[in-house]
């Protein structure tokens, strides 16, 4: 066990930092902190009255409460459950070998180098792995079709491993993948086939298809699992640390949830399924034409987030789904923007808005399907977005209607608690820098601010690398009542919000 809890942990990315420039910045961070409680007076919070700290402790001892829960449960998974899941595992020997593994990859207007990087670790993935394996390549540009066949002329596979290539136009990547699962189901796979599903801009670790199918076996109830992920970024350094928190939070609430094996997301980057789910017509209808009903716009369709499809079919048909901490890709991430307030904004739209449209249909599978504990996390997706901004809107009023120093003594609890936030992130294996603690609040605040806009409209999608946008074919009076009632239920929220905040910050001057 010991040897797997030191596999987990050796994932640790490098930093982008000299180490005695991330003491500085980490010394400089605490000094900040160290000042503003320097800069508190010895005052009392009668100004506000204990309703004002009940009502805003209340909130926030929920929100951290539940943090605390994930974090607990991911070390549980990390060191205890998975550790013996896996020593199982391996110990399964050749019994856990699929009849067939299947490497899709999906790749459309990314760089020749990060693709040729990506197709050299499938092809020597395939090979590596010792089943019988075929790589099939769903290919918009030619270009990308002699690269991968000078590729394969170069490594020269086993007969055991196999080309695919399926050409398809450039309309999208659900398309993509429709194409090839109906590639894959042409050659009729059993119920022990694997097929990988993996991004054109992500890297395959070594031994990554042996670790999933050996937990497959095992894990007879898993349809569908996802992968731990570590990035490289062309980008500034600040972009880097910001995507780099980014992965370390997922990996720690995907470990939070994999503990009773009902991940969220099946990460388009590399995810695993039984070929059995993927090759039925009504998974690929699901992948390549997903819509929900929405009561006020109607029908909108999905241009992103297959993903987030891909699960709510897997789990619609009753199975589960799982991560894999010890098996590991690397993406090679191209930021839309310079920018990385620009940049983060356009991510966390496509992001936090395929979440959103998912929401609602994956709660009405009920807690018998998805779990106790799953369910409450998605009822707790919808309130999130309100949350996040209480404790800063309560603040600014307070120090505004009684004294600046609330505001001040705010940002001192948020630094102390996003510091002990970054302490559970390097429990589970990840590096922090001392950019984390703020980059860890503004995702708090830009992301409320974005998922509150995105809920009121769920219609407005785009694709970042493909600059496209989802056509909604509506006649002029139609596409205007929707974006009016959609500014109109977005006012009515914000006000009851602010009226709420209001009331809690000035309830005893006013009725005191």
């Amino acid at each position: 066990m010991a040897k797997h809890r030191q596999t987990i942990n050796s994932r640790v990315e490098g930093s982008v930092l000299a180490p005695w420039k991330e003491l500085s910045g980490w010394l400089l961070l605490l000094a900040a902190i160290g000042g503003m409680i320097l800069l508190l007076p010895a005052f009392t919070l009668n100004a506000v009255g204990p309703h004002f700290l009940v009502a805003v402790g209340v909130i926030g001892l929920w929100r951290y409460a539940l943090r605390g829960v994930h974090f607990v449960r991911a070390m549980w998974f990390l060191y205890v459950a998975y550790p013996r899941l896996r020593e199982r595992a391996e110990k399964a020997g050749a019994a856990s070998d699929p009849s067939h593994a299947y490497f899709m990859v999906t790749s459309f207007r990314i760089d020749a180098e990060t693709t040729a990087r990506v197709y050299k670790a499938i092809i020597e993935q395939a090979i590596d792995c010792g089943y019988e394996s075929t790589i099939v390549a769903s290919i918009v540009e030619y270009g990308d079709e002699l690269l991968l066949k000078a590729l394969w002329e170069n490594y020269q596979p086993p007969e055991r491993v196999r080309l695919k290539i399926v050409r398809i136009a450039g309309t999208g990547k659900r398309d993509g993948l429709a194409f090839g699962f109906r590639a894959i189901a042409r050659d009729c796979p059993n119920q022990t086939a694997l097929v990988a599903v993996i991004d054109g801009d992500s890297v395959l670790m070594p031994n990554v298809m042996r670790k999933c199918a050996q937990v497959f076996h095992q894990l007879p109830d898993v349809g569908a699992l996802t992968t731990n992920e570590f990035c490289t970024v062309l980008g500034s350094p600040l972009m880097d640390e910001w995507h780099k928190l980014r992965f370390a939070e997922r990996h720690l609430n995907m470990c939070s949830m994999a503990l009773s094996r009902r991940v969220l997301t099946l990460t388009g980057r590399m995810s695993v399924f039984r070929a059995q789910i993927v090759t039925q017509p009504s998974f690929i209808a699901d992948v390549e034409n997903d819509s929900i009903l929405h009561w006020r716009l109607g029908r909108v369709k999905f241009l992103t987030g297959d993903d987030k499809s891909s699960w709510f079919s897997v789990v619609r048909h009753g199975w589960r789904t799982f991560y894999l901490p010890d098996a590991a890709i690397q993406t090679i991430e191209h930021p839309p923007d310079p920018s990385l307030l620009r940049s983060s904004r356009t991510l966390m739209f496509r992001w936090y808005g395929n979440s959103l449209r998912q929401n609602g249909r994956a709660r009405e599978l009920g807690p018998w399907r998805l779990g106790w504990f799953t369910y409450y996390v998605l009822q707790d997706q919808r309130v999130q977005m309100w949350t996040g901004l209480l404790g800063l809107s309560a603040a600014i009023l307070a120090s505004i209607q009684f004294n600046f120093n609330y505001l001040i003594l705010f940002f001192v609890w948020i630094g102390i608690t996003r510091c002990l936030m970054c302490v559970m992130l390097m429990a589970a294996g990840h590096r922090v820098g001392p950019w984390y603690p703020p980059l860890m609040y503004y995702n708090q605040i830009m992301g409320s601010l974005i998922k509150i806009v995105v809920f009121f409209f769920p219609d407005r999608q785009s694709w970042t690398r493909q600059k496209t946008t989802l056509t909604k074919h509506l006649d002029p009076f139609h596409s205007r009542f929707n974006s009016l009632s959609s500014k109109i239920m977005l006012f009515s929220a914000c006000s009851v919000f602010a009226a709420v905040v209001l009331t809690i910050v000035t309830f005893k001057s006013t009725f005191g």
